[in-house]
């Protein structure tokens, strides 16, 4: 029997990727296109440009098409996953009445006021569905119960008037929902002209892109943790109820229908930390790393290597993006003197990152009275052997990488694979597309040292510059 093909798109904050994968999980051909940078018109709005989340589409199917050297009749279905948490006000055609908020923007978050040019307002999964296939449907794991008037128990729209009423979202405004791994709709004619995909190729429902990663990553047991590194970063551990009221996490619909991911307290614009830091060590820096044949990532883990655990003393609070509400909170960091170097701020920011997740992952993971013996990360940071070290030896336990490392794509893949039939359940379609690349065990001397830095100092820093950071802020405003 000849391979069968599936497309999966991963429609991120920073870029879009498609992938195109056999029913084995392996890539066949990939492509991916930088989306333009944000919109920001004024304090607290943040915004993708014209169209570009659908534009981004448009450029890249046609060039994945084009690797793809199979036969186009044994593509059996396309899997959309697309940035949770962002608002898209269309008008009665499915046109964009608005550009498509962030979910850094504040109005993502607040209720909705109508008014007659809005015909539907939905994720941007509901969103991209409509220019794929032309229905008003959505999967029911990105509607988010601080956004829409979703049911977490019954995955629908919520049935108490009282509680629905509460988001001021008229019924007829919002998308039909579906289970994940369902068809949606079809790619169109017109589509199918403008993009190269096949007239009829199913689009099938996943979830919100942290759910569909976790998919994409195997997360579907409960003694297993993920780290998903990306421009917000969180950690997740899966379970089987809805938990309406924690502590230290939230509730998340997973991409497997009925299941449920708790997820930790993140870090906003985790791994964008290194970007900005890349966009500030100067030119020279960065074509001396050229010229020596590395990227300026890899050249700098050269540095960061030999940094002793802890950096001797360098210290970052990794809080570059200040939530709305507390806008007064800035990045740290502290411990300066004559024997710190750019690899040690490097690995600084990789430590602060990881020690600030760690202690979220512990409060959420305490909570619910576990503990995971293990821990998959996913992202691009996985990629740094370093980095999946320094995870590690802070958490203490055995971390795992992925042999394919866009995890999102591979969710949206093991969706269609599902709903197409290629495999009678999530479950194995997850055990015959997900494939373990390599581990990384404790060291337990640097272990020790993070346990000691984190348990008498790091923990409390940031409580410690509260006040500080407040004044300051108050000054400068």
């Amino acid at each position: 029997m000849s391979d069968k093909y599936v497309i999966g798109v991963d429609s991120g904050s920073q870029s879009t990727k498609v992938f195109i994968f056999n029913q084995k999980g392996e890539v066949i051909c990939s492509v991916s296109q930088g989306l333009n940078p944000m919109m920001a018109r004024k304090a607290g709005y943040v915004e993708h440009p014209d169209d570009d989340l659908w534009d981004s589409l448009k450029i890249v199917f046609p060039k994945v098409m084009k690797e793809f050297k199979g036969d186009v009749k044994d593509i059996v279905g396309l899997g959309l996953c697309s940035i949770r948490c962002c608002r898209v006000f269309m008008k009665k055609d499915g046109t964009l009445a608005a550009p498509v908020m962030s979910w850094m923007d504040v109005r993502s978050y607040a209720k909705f006021e109508d008014n007659s040019e809005i015909g539907y307002t939905c994720p941007t999964s509901g969103y991209l569905t409509h220019r794929l296939t032309g229905e008003f449907k959505d999967t029911a794991a990105n509607a988010f119960q601080w956004q829409f008037p979703v049911d977490m128990d019954t995955w629908d729209w919520s049935k108490d008037e009282e509680y629905f009423k509460g988001f001021n979202i008229p019924k007829e405004k919002l998308l039909e929902l579906q289970m994940p791994g369902t068809i949606l709709g079809h790619i169109t004619e017109e589509v199918a002209k403008e993009t190269g995909l096949p007239a009829g190729l199913p689009v099938v429902a996943t979830a919100n892109d942290k759910a569909v990663e976790a998919l994409g990553c195997g997360l579907i047991e409960p003694n297993v943790g993920l780290i998903s590194l990306g421009t917000y970063i969180a950690s997740m551990v899966c379970g089987s109820k809805n938990e309406p009221a924690p502590s230290n996490f939230f509730t998340n619909l997973s991409c497997i229908p009925n299941e449920y991911l708790y997820e930790s307290n993140g870090v906003r614009r985790g791994m964008w930390l290194i970007s900005w830091y890349k966009s500030i060590i100067g030119e020279e820096y960065a074509a001396r790393a050229k010229s020596a044949g590395y990227c300026v990532e890899d050249y700098l883990e050269k540095e960061a290597v030999n940094v002793p655990a802890g950096c001797d003393g360098l210290l970052t609070i990794p809080d570059w993006l200040a939530p709305a509400d507390k806008l007064y909170k800035k990045g740290v960091i502290l411990g300066f003197d004559e024997r710190h170097t750019r690899g040690h701020i490097y690995r600084s920011l990789l430590e602060g990152i990881a020690l600030t997740l760690k202690n979220h992952y512990d409060a959420m993971t305490c909570e619910l009275g576990i503990k995971p013996e293990k821990i998959i990360i996913s992202g691009g940071g996985s990629n740094s052997d370093l980095y999946m070290q320094i995870f590690a030896d802070i958490y203490g336990v055995k971390t795992v990488r992925n042999k394919v490392n866009g995890s999102a794509a591979l969710g949206s893949a093991i969706c269609v694979a599902v709903a197409t039939g290629l495999y009678k359940d999530f479950d194995e379609a997850v055990n015959n597309m997900v494939k373990q690349k390599d581990e990384f065990i404790p060291n337990e001397d640097n272990h020790k040292i993070y346990n000691k830095i984190n348990s008498q100092a790091y923990r409390d820093i940031p409580k410690l510059m509260e006040e500080t950071l407040k004044t300051v802020y108050d000054a400068c405003n």
